[in-house]
């Protein structure tokens, strides 16, 4: 097994974004990296599992809610090197991750935190900023709000 920090190779993440009566699902991660900040909830792909197998199991370990995975809305890579270990000029990736975040709908249970969430939050789009969440988590949340009124027009 492959160590999450200073990985032999990049590893796949998987997020859900949930909206649910117009306010957003966030944690308050309790593990790094991103140790005590707001993000969107998510963890690691298990050997076997699809994406949307991983993004359910993840919602109900993290939060406790059953959710149906819906479209992605972004891939996108996150690196963190270890500038204390700098040879030859170039960092070695303490964390590297390719990372997979869905639009999910949430289907069932009240909301918790659970395995590596130490809160969870309900927020609305303007209360964002109150959170200081990553300016990717900002971007693909936002873009989530997008889809999900996308998809809400569509089905009314």
């Amino acid at each position: 097994m492959s160590s999450r920090e200073f990985p032999l190779r990049p590893l796949i993440g998987v997020g859900g974004v949930v909206i649910h009566q117009d306010r957003v699902l966030l944690i308050k991660r309790g593990a790094e990296p991103l140790l005590g900040e707001w993000s969107i909830p998510g963890g690691m792909l298990e050997l076997g599992e699809t994406l949307s197998e991983g993004v359910s199991r993840e919602l109900k370990e993290e939060t406790g809610i059953e959710v149906r995975v819906g479209p992605l809305i972004e891939l996108f890579e996150r690196i963190w090197r270890d500038e204390d270990g700098v040879g030859e000029g170039i960092a070695k990736p303490r964390f590297h991750y390719v990372i997979a975040d869905f639009l999910c709908e949430y289907v069932s249970g009240n909301a918790a935190p659970g395995s590596d969430a130490t809160a969870v939050a309900y927020a609305s789009e303007n209360e964002l900023g109150k959170y200081q969440l990553t300016s990717t988590a900002t971007r693909i949340i936002k873009k989530a709000f997008v889809m999900h009124r996308g998809l809400k027009n569509i089905r009314d």
